[in-house]
């Protein structure tokens, strides 16, 4: 093995201020820095962290004019950071996602190998009106053809890829290591109790059934707050907020301190998790790693990793019955340590850093005993 000089690009940077890609950046850098690669991560110029380097892995920051033309700047981020790849002569450049990276795939690095991680479905995002659902099925077929390794995070992403378009991704989830921590002073600034609330983490987005979950915990009575932490000042958070203001739902701005959002999830009595489209969401299995016991939206990807181990929802109807069912303390403790047991296995961390690290090697010609042979098959 040799060490690599890998480039990560597709996200609004590090150390995380938004979502799922950013955290996944993150621990992924720290990691293949300390395994002696170079890394560099690539930051929008809107992201907070203004330093040009972050615990080692160098931070490169590129324009970014979302704020004054809307969506359309990502576009121009994502250009701007591919036109700086160009002359840092990376091994590797992972991007992470394709919505509009993939239209600039004739200014990817010619020398360098490009690895996408596939994300989620994106083209199926209740959000997006028909025209641009369109479009992000042409990015996605930009993405399969020009990459020269796809990664799906979920075996009905890497199903999906492989029956449209007869690639087939290495299938790579995100991992995570069991919560040790707990510290129940982290609840009083936010006026909770130790397991008297149940919790929320999401993006407010539609697609993310925030309120379906909503809506059946108030129908269900239940004298306990759901307690929803998400980024409540975008267009969907303010109208959510308007709508239900009410003493039996608590809402919170995006929480990006790993410890105090783990001792949440830790205390919680029921952890609602409703993403509908993507694939092996992070912050799902972060609840499983504190022990949640976890109510899911019922779809392919969240049963794909939950199994059996937790209740699983289609409406509000179901979500109120959940909050007022009775579990067996005995099946509830099963539950808990069957998630976490997968956590441990497969979805542990430094698994999942091996899978990557491995599949970087030999993209680049380097042989190395692969510890997913899933990964080493499929290069």
């Amino acid at each position: 093995m040799r060490n690599l000089k890998i480039g990560i690009l597709g996200t609004r940077g590090i150390p995380n201020h938004y979502g799922g890609f950013e955290q996944f950046a993150e621990h992924l850098s720290l990691s293949l820095l300390q395994r002696g690669h170079y890394v560099s991560v690539y930051n929008s110029s809107l992201h907070p962290y203004k330093k040009r380097e972050w615990k080692g892995v160098q931070i490169l920051h590129c324009r970014d004019w979302e704020h004054k033309i809307g969506t359309a700047g990502q576009f121009f981020y994502d250009l701007n950071c591919i036109n700086d790849a160009r002359k840092r002569n990376f091994d590797v450049l992972l991007h992470l996602g394709y919505t509009s990276d993939s239209v600039w795939h004739w200014r990817w690095p010619k020398k360098t190998i490009n690895i996408v991680n596939m994300d989620g479905l994106e083209w199926q995002r209740s959000k997006y009106n028909k025209p641009t659902q369109r479009f992000l099925k042409w990015a996605e077929l930009l993405a399969v053809k020009n990459a020269h390794t796809l990664i799906a995070d979920s075996p009905g992403i890497q199903q999906h890829i492989s029956e449209t378009y007869g690639k087939k991704p290495v299938y790579i989830p995100y991992g995570t290591q069991p919560f040790s921590q707990p510290d129940p002073s982290v609840l009083i600034n936010y006026k909770l109790l130790p397991h008297q609330y149940s919790l929320l983490i999401a993006r407010m987005e539609p697609e993310n059934n925030i309120e379906m979950i909503i809506q059946g915990h108030i129908a269900s009575g239940h004298k306990y707050p759901l307690f929803i932490i998400g980024n409540i000042t975008n267009t969907f958070g303010k109208y959510i907020i308007n709508r239900y203001n009410t003493p039996a739902i608590k809402f919170s701005d995006g929480i990006y301190d790993q410890f105090e959002l783990d001792n949440l999830r830790y205390y919680s009595s029921l952890y609602f998790h409703g993403h509908s489209v993507g694939g092996t969401n992070p912050s799902l299995l972060e609840a499983m790693a504190c022990g949640c016991r976890i109510a899911a939206h019922d779809n392919r990807f969240n049963r794909a990793v939950l199994q059996n181990e937790a209740d699983h929802f289609h409406d509000s109807n179901d979500v109120a019955a959940i909050i007022n069912a009775p579990r067996a303390t005995a099946t509830i403790n099963m539950w808990k340590k069957l998630n976490l047991d997968k956590i441990r296995t497969t979805y542990n961390h430094e698994k999942i850093v091996d899978d990557y690290e491995n599949l970087m090697q030999n993209a680049c010609g380097v042989k190395t005993m692969a510890i997913n042979p899933a990964a080493a098959a499929a290069v």
